[in-house]
């Protein structure tokens, strides 16, 4: 009765696919690598939040992924070096530098997971305009800064312009073997991004994490709020995850239907 009455009114319903599984192991790359980077010292913060906080906040195309029964959404300061493009050696300077970012999760109509950022803070000026410019991320020039003292990481970042800033210090523990949310939260094969009216998918591939307990010590955080969050700062993240990190390539660009 709904197709029939969708084909007198003329409408269109797409079929939505569940959601693929997860997995510690990225699927292959088809096709070249465009890019890679070397992510080290990562930071995962993490909040529970409602998926109908979530979903006017994505790319059309694209639902809120759940785990848990919540949606999610996180705040990963991080090392990022020895980047890449389109088969050049590491890029100095321009290609190293602390990168904070807040990202939420999705997936497509065909079932692909992947991460949707909101905002990404980098001191690199030029890279900051590069990545606006080829991938329409929602780059911010900040000054950042990670730091490592002996079992502690301690992040900061703070916006040129409007001084929105973050800053954060934890302990690391001990390794740990991922669960359904530990997976759910890190081993992300994708990012979705909207350019030209259309969106992407971005995948990429790199090896399992290692990854650790943390223990946050301390955090004060305009960034959720700059986000779409406010106040979610003010209560302590649900998950706290620390990484020696991993190497990672990106493949071509995937349009979403």
């Amino acid at each position: 009765m709904v197709a029939a009455a969708a084909a007198r009114d003329g409408t269109r319903h797409h079929a939505v696919s569940e959601a693929e599984p997860l997995s510690v192991s990225a699927p292959p790359l088809l096709g070249r690598v465009l890019a890679s980077q070397r992510w080290s010292e990562l930071c995962f913060l993490h909040w529970r939040v409602d998926a109908d906080l979530v979903a006017p906040l994505l790319p059309p195309g694209l639902r809120p992924d759940e785990c848990e029964g919540s949606s999610w959404v996180g705040v990963i300061p991080f090392f990022l070096d020895r980047a890449t493009l389109w088969g050049s050696p590491p890029i100095p300077y321009v290609g190293a530098f602390a990168e904070i970012n807040v990202r939420l999760y999705a997936v497509d109509a065909e079932g692909r997971r992947g991460v949707v950022f909101r905002s990404l803070e980098a001191s690199r000026l030029l890279a900051v305009l590069a990545a606006r410019a080829s991938f329409s991320l929602p780059y911010f020039w900040a000054r950042t800064e990670l730091r490592v003292e002996g079992d502690e990481r301690a992040a900061s970042s703070r916006r040129h312009g409007s001084g929105t800033s973050h800053r954060m210090r934890l302990r690391v523990g001990e390794r740990i073997e991922p669960r359904e949310l530990e997976v759910f939260l890190t081993a992300r094969w994708g990012m979705f991004v909207r350019r030209f009216g259309r969106t992407l998918f971005v995948p990429n591939e790199h090896e399992p994490w290692a990854l650790h307990r943390a223990e946050l010590l301390d955090l004060d955080d305009g960034l959720l709020a700059a986000a779409g969050f406010p106040g979610l700062a003010d209560t302590p993240p649900d998950s706290v995850l620390w990484s020696p990190g991993v190497t990672t390539r990106f493949g071509s660009p995937r349009r979403v239907a």
